[in-house]
């Protein structure tokens, strides 16, 4: 009898438990969905210095390679930096054989989740490494979705600029950044060793008429 009543108890329980299990599963998906919501692309701004300088830390703190690469310029002035971006923007302040190009942060009302660099046109070197759009998340702040939509609204942003497609190239091996291509749209176009970087970097296009 003892048996009994604890087998139909763990049979009674099961259902409770996956439903709680499918619940919470279901809530913590809706949290996430609301917070990728209140997101924002922003122009670089001194409202969030503070924040830039944490995310720079972070980088730094795991040795990791800053990317995408205005992350690379002085930032002791921050005021100069902002100025130097915005300069970037218009062409402007280039060294040879650089092109325009924008910068945008991915931004949560305090906090800079993200870094993007969008290249206005491409040069035979970007076709081969680097292509029109690089970005970066905040270590702290990865494997939650930031990636694709940090992407998805700076394709947006190079659709805005008359662009009909993008070039995206990473490393073959990086696979979270392969994911994020392939989820915006990314088609394979090719790939091959880069001796400089010691990897196979493959090359993406993403049609931007359809967005």
């Amino acid at each position: 009898m003892a048996f009994a009543q604890g087998h139909s108890g763990t049979r009674s329980s099961l259902p409770n438990l996956r439903i709680s299990r499918s619940r919470r599963n279901r809530a913590a998906d809706a949290l996430a969905y609301c917070e990728l919501a209140l997101l924002r692309l922003v122009k670089p701004c001194k409202d969030y210095e503070a924040s830039y300088r944490s995310l720079l830390k972070e980088f730094e703190t795991r040795r990791e390679r800053l990317i995408p690469f205005p992350l690379s310029f002085p930032h002791a002035n921050f005021s100069e930096l902002i100025g130097k971006l915005e300069e970037n923007s218009k062409g402007l302040g280039l060294p040879d054989g650089f092109v325009a190009h924008s910068t945008y942060w991915l931004v949560t009302d305090s906090e800079i989740l993200g870094v993007s660099n969008l290249r206005h046109r491409l040069t035979p070197e970007l076709r081969k490494e680097g292509g029109n759009i690089g970005y970066g998340i905040r270590p702290t702040a990865r494997r939650q979705g930031h990636g694709s939509e940090l992407l998805r609204l700076t394709l947006q942003k190079a659709k805005e600029l008359g662009l009909a497609k993008v070039l995206l190239t990473c490393g073959k091996v990086n696979l979270a950044s392969v994911k994020v291509i392939l989820a915006n749209g990314g088609a394979l176009e090719s790939e091959e060793f880069v001796a400089a970087r010691n990897e196979v970097v493959q090359r993406y296009w993403i049609d931007l008429v359809q967005l």
